[in-house]
């Protein structure tokens, strides 16, 4: 991938952080921190945009949680691509965070990312504690109970070193978070990953938010409208389908594999809080929002999670 694409894909941050913001100020859900994380909405987005960051977020937390819970909380989470992402502390908010969270992500990202963090007591106080030995860097926080740390993911070797740096256990269960990430690299190297953990873990389990169905003409689209901004998705062979996604998981040693589309999300989602957020804003055409989320999916897999119950974590 070139700098021009990395930067290109930097960029997606910025447009998931707004849409985000943008979609916790109309109410779609509460989150008190990411207003200190991201400065700007942004400009208006679309009822279908935000409908479908809700079901992208609730369901990426309800399987968080019950991770949490299935572990009792003696665990640890690994965000990869976390962006600007404010889930370690929306935990924290409601006393579920785990024994350790470690976040990686390009050097430009963290750098930003660490300086917003630095500048807002709300968001050191979750960490930086009097029992805590804390060390803050220009692009990395590395502490105890959070870590912050850049890497390239394409380089295995790094990943590997960084989280040893942010004092990973490998011997506790431990939940790997990716959203819109794998795309952006070659299936060989999101492979990689995949293999690594299940190598180095005993008890894990995997979550991942991406692109689905992409052969057909909205998902066309979708790749000409990424590649105009210089974003190349070499990874775009592994969302052809359900099947593809669920393979490669079945590939690189995951014992148990779960796929679908998020419009199958959006159904299962607890319905009297999605009634709720259908009634923020009036949508005229359903089929957007259909269409959309037919073309997204969420997968997560587990491993030797028997003693632990992670093979019957269910949305």
């Amino acid at each position: 991938m070139s700098s021009d694409s990395d930067l290109a894909t930097q960029a997606t941050c910025n447009d998931a952080s707004t849409c985000k913001r943008y979609a916790v100020q109309k109410g779609y859900w509460n989150d008190p921190y990411i207003s200190h994380m991201v400065k700007s909405v942004g400009s208006r987005k679309p009822p279908e945009i935000n409908r479908g960051y809700y079901a992208r977020v609730e369901s990426v937390w309800i399987l968080i949680k019950k991770f949490i819970h299935a572990t009792e909380r003696k665990c640890q989470i690994v965000s990869l691509g976390a962006g600007l992402d404010t889930t370690f502390w929306r935990l924290c908010g409601e006393e579920l965070s785990p024994i350790r969270y470690i976040e990686l992500d390009f050097p430009n990202v963290t750098m930003r990312k660490v300086q917003t963090i630095k500048s807002k007591t709300l968001l050191t106080q979750a960490f930086n504690t009097s029992e805590n030995d804390t060390k803050i860097e220009t692009s990395s926080i590395i502490s105890n109970k959070y870590s912050l740390l850049p890497a390239d993911l394409r380089d295995i070797e790094l990943v590997e070193k960084q989280l040893k740096l942010a004092q990973i256990d490998f011997t506790i269960p431990t939940l790997f978070l990716t959203e819109c990430v794998l795309v952006y690299m070659s299936s060989k190297n999101s492979n990689a990953i995949l293999k690594w953990v299940t190598t180095n873990f005993e008890n894990c389990m995997f979550v991942n938010y991406e692109q689905v169905n992409m052969n057909d003409r909205f998902g066309h689209v979708m790749i000409e409208n990424l590649k105009s901004r210089d974003c190349d998705i070499p990874g775009v062979d592994v969302c052809e389908s359900l099947e593809s996604q669920r393979k490669r998981f079945q590939e690189n040693g995951w014992d148990q594999v779960n796929c679908i589309t998020m419009w199958s999300v959006y159904s299962i989602l607890p319905q009297s809080d999605v009634q709720r957020m259908e009634r923020l804003e009036f949508m005229d055409e359903q089929e957007l929002l259909e269409q959309l989320l037919t073309h997204y999916c969420l997968c997560w897999a587990t491993k030797a999670g028997e003693s632990f119950n992670l093979k019957e974590i269910e949305l």
